[in-house]
């Protein structure tokens, strides 16, 4: 029986993923004085979404070829490789954005935050797993207002290993006092889907603007339990839940008859 739902933050909760995309086509702008925001700088993050940020900066300078423009504000930034410099602006950009609460209100997924507060009504266990960092988190789920709706929170601190690995839903499930089994996780990226699923949990997949194409071409998860109509998400959920119960039922009566 599942007894815990686990959400990631970026994409399933808030579209923070949309507001760091925009965050790294001003970046390129600021960086190279462009007119406009660069949003081939957005597509090549969309690419590597749900990665760790060393990987997501790494790309967006290699693609686009930054890192000779991002050596000059190496010093500014107190930074000794021209990718951090990039990270730097980016994050500055960022805060920019969402310093502002209402940013972040704005931003929400009101069906899987909905989704989050009915799970704690129900008593299930609920959890955060993310690779942001522990402020920007704590930001998001105060503007948000469902700090109180979450029993525990692991952030890119708590962890040496970035999604895929599985090593933040295995703490999360050691925090629960849980064994994998008996977690489901939200996700919306393919590396958080990797990474849930390495841990040995369920998984419902949330098809977002940025993750639906390669969620759907990775074929990491059967299409049925990828969410592509967000009104759809406590629908699927259930649906899950009732095929896990249905599975380990059938399990134990095969172990029982041998």
């Amino acid at each position: 029986m599942i007894k815990a739902i686990i959400f990631d933050l970026d994409g399933v909760l808030v579209q923070t993923e949309k507001l760091k995309s925009l965050a790294y086509a001003k970046a390129v702008q600021r960086i190279r004085g462009l007119p406009e925001p660069d949003f081939r700088a957005s597509e090549a993050y969309r690419e590597v979404v749900g990665a760790p940020r060393e990987i997501t900066s790494n790309h967006v300078m290699n693609t686009l070829g930054l890192e000779e423009d991002l050596r000059p504000l190496m010093a500014k930034y107190g930074v000794s490789k021209p990718v951090d410099a990039l990270t730097a602006v980016r994050y500055e950009i960022y805060y920019e954005m969402v310093g502002d609460p209402q940013v972040i209100r704005d931003n929400q997924w009101p069906y899987t935050v909905d989704l989050l507060r009915i799970s704690k009504a129900k008593s299930w266990k609920t959890a955060l797993a993310t690779l942001s960092k522990r402020k920007d988190v704590t930001h998001v789920i105060t503007a948000l207002g469902i700090k109180d709706f979450l029993d525990v929170i692991a952030t890119a601190e708590d962890v040496t290993r970035g999604k895929p690995d599985p090593e933040i839903y295995l703490l999360i499930a050691q925090k629960l006092e849980l064994p994998p089994t008996e977690c489901l996780v939200l996700e919306d990226s393919v590396n958080g889907v990797k990474s849930a699923l390495a841990a040995g949990m369920s998984v419902v997949a949330i098809a977002t603007p940025f993750t639906k194409t390669s969620l759907l071409a990775s074929r990491v998860i059967d299409d049925k339990w990828i969410v592509k109509d967000p009104e759809k998400v406590a629908d699927v959920v259930q649906s899950r839940m009732d095929d896990h119960d249905r599975t380990a039922h059938q399990d134990t009566t095969v172990r029982t008859n041998k």
